[in-house]
């Protein structure tokens, strides 16, 4: 038994590969098409500031979970020994500001 191929065999493996290989080189040139390239990079960019802005949310409502569990009691009730030193420092520091203002207007 012989493994000669007929030259209508090679042919038809040579289109073959041809076509395989016009197949490959049209997906290479969809890869590294510059819209192709942006459009990753936007999506990719995307995915990261997705990721940023939950990872974000979440340190945000930590924190605000924090401070409300410092100030507001279980039930809900204002924490008034630890909310009026606060309110103290805050008056104290816009009285100084409103004084500090009037010295440099008058």
């Amino acid at each position: 038994m012989s493994d000669a191929r007929t030259p209508a065999q090679i042919e038809a493996d040579i289109v073959r590969r041809r076509e395989q290989l016009a197949e490959t080189l049209d997906e290479i040139g969809v890869r590294v098409h510059p819209k192709t390239i942006v459009g990753d990079a936007k999506a990719k960019v995307a995915s990261q500031v997705d990721q940023a802005k939950g990872r974000a949310m979440d340190t945000v409502q930590r924190t605000v979970a924090d401070v409300r569990a410092k100030f507001v009691g279980e039930d809900g009730s204002p924490r008034l020994e630890r909310l009026l030193p606060v309110a103290a420092v805050v008056v104290g520091v816009v009285g100084l500001l409103a004084l500090s203002s009037r010295k440099h207007k008058g």
